[in-house]
């Protein structure tokens, strides 16, 4: 995968370097797919709501702003694909996470989530040709390609579960 400059923010640079593992934009999604479910199935039940410093997220809190975040680039990728030219303002991602209540969650029903937001992302990019992927959009003041997004999405996941990995477990 090769991306122009103009194609992300510098700030996105770690999640599509992290994205790079995967040979193309669907291979990623459905490798990805497998990684996030089966590291959720098999997390440690009492380590789910753990917080390993006052004010950060748990597991679940990541694994629900995974999601948000995921819904938040593919809603951008349609809209940048189908040309529309609205330029898309950031989100603040902790007040989301605050407000979501991810840990009166059941694990099941946030990876049965995921799993749904992920086939609506993985049908929406298999149904784009080479033109709509390269187009390039406004996100968070920023030029961003379509592109770009589905590989940030899946950056994204590989950046906190290293995080998770490192500092949970």
């Amino acid at each position: 995968m090769i991306l122009n400059e103009n194609e992300f923010a510098p700030y996105y640079e770690l999640y599509i370097k992290k994205a790079q593992q995967y040979n193309s934009i669907l291979e990623g999604l459905i490798d990805n797919e497998k990684e996030i479910i089966s590291f959720f199935n098999n997390f440690p039940t009492e380590k789910l709501e753990f917080r390993y410093a006052e004010g950060k997220w748990t597991p679940k809190d990541i694994l629900l702003h995974l999601i948000d975040a995921e819904r938040i680039f593919a809603y951008r990728g349609l809209c940048i694909a189908r040309n529309d030219k609205t330029e898309f303002p950031g989100f603040e991602e902790n007040d989301y996470v605050e407000e979501a209540n991810a840990n009166l969650r059941e694990i099941d029903d946030l990876i049965e989530e995921f799993k749904s937001v992920r086939k609506s992302t993985f049908l929406m990019y298999k149904s784009f040709d080479d033109v709509q992927l390269k187009r390039v959009g406004i996100a968070s003041d920023c030029s961003v390609s379509v592109r770009a997004l589905a590989y940030m999405t899946l950056g994204h996941y590989l950046h906190h579960m290293q995080i998770i990995k490192e500092r949970y477990l």
